[in-house]
C-alpha cells in the first residue's frame, strides 16, 4: 500500500472553524480579524497579557541533506501535550516561498505532524511577507528618490548599505546594477538583492514588542552614510528619509500573529520567517508572548541547529522579550549522524554502526550547546523506519551519558499518539524546574570578545579571525555607539565551523570572520563569515516543477 504524501495526508483532513480553536483557548470574536474559515489574526491587546504559560524550545543537531525533522517534531510535540490533556500552542515560523519552490517543497512539518491549512501557509498566507517586502521596497525607493532629488543628506552612492528584497531564490539579483537609462531614470549605483528572511525588517517585525517599538526600530535602519573619510562618515537613517511612519503604516496587520491549527486541531501561532543562518531564525516575540497568554506549555523553535538558531534564541530573542524558557528538546535523526559520521546519503537506508558511532559526536556537542545556556533537556530521536534497534541504542547511550533524557518521536508516522513519550519527558522537566536560562555573553561587551565567545563556546572552535574590512567596520561600529548589542552569526548550517564540509565535531578549527554589519533597526549587528549568502539560488531541478494545480481546485507537489 502506498504511503500518502504531505499533501494528500492535509487535503484528507478535517479543519476545524478557527474560531473553535480560539475558543478553546480563550479568545472570542473581538479578538480576531478572520481570513477565511481556517486563518486569523489576534489583536495585539494579546500580547500585553500576562503570561501563564511555560516555554519549550525545540532545536536540533546541524541539519544534512537527510533531514532532521525539526518542525515536524514542533508540530508533534504539540500535538502529544494536547492529547495527554495539556494545554499546549505550538508558535513557529511562516515559511518563505523561495525554498518552497526552490529545495524543500513546504515547511509546515509533514506526514501526520502538520499545521494546517498547508498550502496557504506555505503560500501567500495571510500576506505578511508581501507587507513586508513592500514596506522594504518603500525605503528604497524613498532613498533613490532622495539621491535623484538633490540628496540633501549627502548620501554616498558608493556606501549604502540598505539592499532590495524579494521572496524568491534568484541568484541573479545577488549583483545588479540600477538607475541605467539617463538623468530621468534615477541615479546609477551598484545594488543587491536578499531574500525577504534576510530582509533587516523580516528581522524587525519578529523582535518588536509593539506597534510603537515597531515604529522606532524601522526609524533606526541604518540605509548607508554621507560621504566623508572614516572619522567624518555619519549614518544615515530611515527617520532621516522619514520613510517609518509609513513603513509601520503598511505592517499594521503585518505584526499581528496568525492564528491557525495543526493537523489534529490544536492552535498553532504561525508568524515571521527569518533564517537561522543568515537572520535570527525565531518567530516573533508578540507570537510568542501571545501564546505564553493562552496557553500552559508553548512550544516553539528556531532555525537549523543550535549553533544557529538556538545560540540566538537565547542571545537575541529571549534577551530582547523579556521571555525565559524552561526546557528543551534536541531533534537528531539517525540518518543525519550518520552523514555526520562519513556515511553517503544513498547508504542510510542500511545499518552503520562504525559511521553511527563517528558521527555521534555532533549529537553530544549540540546537548553541550544547549546545556551551557542553563537548560535541562531531551533529546528527540525522530525515527525512520530503517533504523534499527542497535543504532537506536547507541544514540540513546550516547545522549544519556552526556546528561539529557531521550525519547523516541514517530510523530511523521504516528501524530500526536506518536510524540506522547517526547510529551510526558518534556513535562517531567517542566515539573522539576531546574532550568535556569542565561545568554552566554553581555551585549555590553566589545564586538571582537562576543564573536569570539561564541565561536569558542557554541562552535568548540579555537577563536576568530577578522578581515581587514571586518576590522574597519567594528572600529567604525563602535565609534557609532553600535557596539553594545547582540551579535547574529551568519555561517554555513552544515557544520560547527564555517566550513560546510566539515562534519561531525571538528576541532582546531578558527571562523574567519569577513564583515560586520549593522541591523539597527532589529537591535544586532551581523557578523558575516565563510561563503555564505543572503540570496539563495534555485537547484538543478527546483521543487516547482513538481507542482500543478487541477482543474478542481486541488494542488499536488507542495510538501
Amino acid at each position: 500500500m502506498s504511503v500518502p504524501s504531505d499533501i494528500e495526508i492535509a487535503q484528507a483532513a478535517k479543519l476545524r472553524p478557527i474560531t473553535d480553536v480560539a475558543a478553546e483557548i480563550g479568545l472570542g470574536p473581538d479578538d480576531l480579524d478572520l481570513y477565511g474559515k481556517y486563518k486569523a489574526k489576534v489583536a495585539l491587546e494579546l500580547t500585553t497579557r500576562p503570561a501563564k504559560g511555560k516555554l519549550v524550545l525545540v532545536t536540533a543537531i546541524n541539519p544534512t541533506a537527510a533531514g532532521e525533522g525539526k518542525t515536524t517534531t514542533s508540530v508533534g510535540l504539540a500535538q502529544a501535550l494536547r492529547r495527554i490533556g495539556t494545554n499546549a500552542v505550538l508558535c513557529i515560523r511562516e515559511p518563505s516561498l523561495g525554498p518552497v519552490f526552490g529545495v524543500k517543497g513546504g515547511a509546515a512539518g509533514g506526514g501526520y505532524a502538520q499545521v494546517l491549512p498547508m498550502d496557504d501557509i506555505n503560500l501567500h498566507f495571510t500576506g505578511d511577507f508581501h507587507a513586508i517586502s513592500s514596506a522594504h521596497a518603500l525605503l528604497s525607493a524613498m532613498l533613490d528618490n532622495h539621491l535623484q532629488q538633490g540628496n540633501a543628506l549627502g548620501i554616498d552612492p558608493r556606501r549604502i548599505t540598505w539592499p532590495r528584497t524579494i521572496d524568491m531564490n534568484d541568484r541573479a539579483l545577488r549583483k545588479v546594477i540600477i538607475g541605467l537609462g539617463g538623468a530621468t531614470e534615477g541615479v546609477v549605483r551598484e545594488e543587491r538583492f536578499v531574500i525577504i528572511p534576510a530582509s533587516e525588517i523580516m528581522a524587525i517585525v519578529a523582535l518588536a514588542t509593539s506597534a510603537s517599538d515597531l515604529e522606532q526600530r524601522l526609524g533606526n535602519i541604518i540605509v548607508g552614510t554621507t560621504f566623508g573619510d572614516a572619522t567624518a562618515r555619519k549614518p544615515v537613517y530611515a527617520r532621516d528619509l522619514k520613510a517609518h511612519g509609513a513603513m509601520a503604516m503598511l505592517l499594521k496587520d503585518a505584526i499581528r500573529p496568525n492564528l491557525v491549527q495543526t493537523l489534529e486541531g490544536g492552535p498553532a501561532f504561525v508568524h515571521a520567517g527569518p533564517f537561522g543562518n543568515i537572520a535570527h531564525g525565531c518567530n516573533s516575540i508578540l507570537a510568542t508572548r501571545a501564546a505564553l497568554a493562552v496557553g500552559d506549555v508553548v512550544v516553539t523553535e528556531a532555525g537549523f541547529g543550535s549553533d544557529l538558531g538556538a545560540e540566538k534564541f537565547f542571545d537575541i530573542k529571549c534577551r530582547f522579550g523579556g521571555i525565559t524558557p524552561e526546557a528543551a528538546v534536541l531533534v537528531a535523526t539517525i540518518r543525519a549522524l550518520k552523514m555526520n559520521g562519513g556515511a553517503k546519503k544513498t547508504d542510510l537506508a542500511q545499518e552503520d554502526l562504525a559511521a553511527l558511532r563517528k558521527g555521534v559526536v555532533n549529537l553530544e556537542h549540540h546537548i553541550a550547546n544547549v546545556r551551557q545556556f542553563g537548560m535541562e533537556l531531551v533529546v528527540a530521536i525522530n525515527r525512520f523506519g530503517t533504523d534499527t534497534d542497535a543504532e537506536i541504542a547507541i544514540v540513546r547511550e550516547a545522549a544519556e551519558r552526556a546528561g539529557a533524557r531521550v525519547a523516541l518521536c514517530e510523530v511523521f508516522a504516528k501524530g500526536g499518539a506518536g510524540g506522547e513519550a517526547l510529551a510526558r519527558e518534556v513535562l517531567d522537566i517542566l515539573a522539576a524546574g531546574r532550568s535556569r536560562y542565561a545568554p552566554i555573553y553581555e551585549a555590553s561587551r566589545p564586538i571582537k570578545e562576543k564573536i569570539d565567545t561564541i565561536v569558542r563556546k557554541v562552535y568548540g572552535g579555537e577563536g576568530a579571525d577578522f578581515s581587514a574590512k571586518a576590522d574597519r567596520a567594528i572600529a567604525y561600529l563602535e565609534s557609532i555607539g553600535l557596539g553594545g548589542t547582540p551579535i547574529c552569526m551568519a555561517k554555513t548550517q552544515y557544520s560547527l565551523s564555517d566550513d560546510a564540509t566539515r562534519l561531525g565535531r571538528p576541532t582546531g578549527f578558527r571562523v574567519t570572520v569577513n564583515d560586520v554589519y549593522p541591523v539597527a533597526g532589529a537591535g544586532f549587528l551581523v557578523a558575516q563569515c565563510g561563503e555564505i549568502m543572503t540570496m539563495p539560488g534555485l537547484p538543478k531541478a527546483p521543487a516547482a516543477e513538481r507542482m500543478a494545480i487541477h482543474p478542481d481546485g486541488s494542488i499536488s507537489g507542495l510538501f
